[in-house]
């Protein structure tokens, strides 16, 4: 139809630059596509989004014009659409708007879009599922009160399952990235990501020999972004065995913050095992991981710490084989 054409010519003219689709918004498009977004021909609901999102993505003032078209919430319904392409371009649109400022992403979820995306993201996969996901660091990265609001609407349990399902390495990226956004604000944000059980999944995307460039910088990154917030230590434990010396510092680090203030965490420490591997881990002498050690040894007394170190057995049954037993008459 003629109205698809033109859409999509206005999509394409607006994807260039601000300036051009500065011109397409002064020609009066915004009103005539906000109109249309719930029509009932999904070809034509493909090019209307796809539209909005080109004029969105380049400058506030231009997201902000869209929203004052007064797209929410009724564009929120198009997520549950049946067209896959009219679903994807619907949450690209609320992506681009989201991403500019915390003021038109409080707006988003003010209108219900953060749980309607999660919805989204639990209900699509692969490429459909990238906008959603993207849509939802964005949000989160803004501020502490934005990232508790994806927590709450179990926005990080969609973004875990995403991690762990997608097989793609960008689409893994996008979710390692999302996640760190979500866990970087506080403890209480790093627990709520963490207890997710994200981490060793992020490990494994770190350390993946086959993982992509990008996957392994975005995967490093989360893990460092939540490991500097979380104190929850059952979450920690795990990375304490399977992490390289670039990421155990950090949880070693964690625990050296946790167990002189608390008796409880430092018993638990002894009897999971932490304290043992401690022991186990060659860090150099002078460096920020061995000052963290020295922090967790300094915890406990010195037998015990004797007790745990690498090699003690051995040399307790060497005292036995050199001592001499005392005879009595």
């Amino acid at each position: 139809s003629l109205k698809r054409i033109a859409a999509s010519a206005l999509s394409d003219i607006s994807k260039h630059s601000p300036e051009l689709a500065q011109t397409v918004v002064d020609a009066g498009a915004i009103a005539h596509l906000a109109n249309l977004t719930l029509n009932p021909d999904a070809k034509l609901k493909r090019q209307v989004f796809s539209a909005l999102s080109q004029i969105s993505k380049h400058s506030v003032e231009l997201a902000e014009m869209v929203v004052e078209a007064e797209i929410f919430p009724n564009v929120l319904t198009c997520l549950k659409d049946s067209d896959e392409y009219v679903k994807k371009n619907c949450a690209t649109l609320i992506r681009e708007v989201a991403k500019h400022t915390p003021e038109l992403a409080q707006l988003i979820v003010n209108a219900g879009g953060v749980a309607a995306v999660i919805d989204y993201v639990g209900d699509s996969a692969g490429n459909v599922r990238l906008p959603g996901i993207m849509m939802l660091g964005y949000v989160a990265a803004h501020s502490e009160n934005l990232a508790m609001a994806v927590i709450v609407s179990k926005g990080v349990v969609q973004l875990a399952i995403a991690l762990q399902e997608e097989q793609e390495d960008h689409i893994q990226a996008a979710a390692a990235w999302a996640l760190g956004q979500a866990g970087r604000h506080t403890p209480e944000h790093a627990k709520a990501v963490a207890q997710a059980n994200v981490l060793p999944t992020l490990l494994q995307c770190y350390l993946r020999a086959g993982s992509s460039e990008d996957l392994q910088i975005k995967a490093k990154k989360a893990l460092k972004n939540i490991l500097q917030k979380c104190v929850h230590l059952p979450a920690l434990e795990p990375l304490l065995h399977d992490a390289p010396p670039n990421i155990l510092k950090h949880v070693v680090a964690q625990f050296s913050k946790v167990l002189p203030h608390d008796a409880k965490a430092r018993r638990l420490f002894v009897t999971s095992g932490g304290l043992k591997k401690v022991q186990e881990i060659k860090a150099e002498p002078g460096s920020a991981l061995m000052e963290y050690i020295n922090i967790i040894n300094g915890c406990y007394p010195e037998e015990i710490v004797r007790y745990y170190s690498p090699g003690y057995s051995e040399r307790l049954l060497e005292r036995i084989d050199n001592h001499q037993p005392i005879m009595t008459n």
